[in-house]
């Protein structure tokens, strides 16, 4: 299992908006083999900086889903509201 943290900075004003996609994101997610979980997080300092938690299955289920045509085309209207590209870490439990 792997959990991958993605981090997006938000313009200002556009928390609605971005709370749209996120939703469409989610349930898009949903559905892609491998996903175990998914968390949705902001900053306490910066309400504009979100993360979100995913759990996968495998590095593949995540590799295949990043590369998926539906993630691409929900990320193409996001990438408009965001001041910075999305950051992506992948993490694995113990050592």
């Amino acid at each position: 299992m792997i959990t991958v943290l993605i981090e997006r900075h938000i313009a200002p004003g556009m928390a609605s908006t971005y709370n749209n996609f996120a939703r469409k994101m989610l349930q898009a997610t949903v559905s892609a083999p491998g996903f175990i979980s998914g968390e949705s997080l902001h900053g306490l300092e910066d309400q504009n900086v979100r993360y979100i938690l995913i759990k996968m299955q495998s590095r593949e289920n995540w590799t295949n889903w990043l590369a998926s045509a539906e993630r691409r085309q929900v990320v193409s209207l996001l990438s408009s509201i965001l001041v910075l590209p999305e950051k992506i870490t992948l993490l694995s439990h113990g050592s």
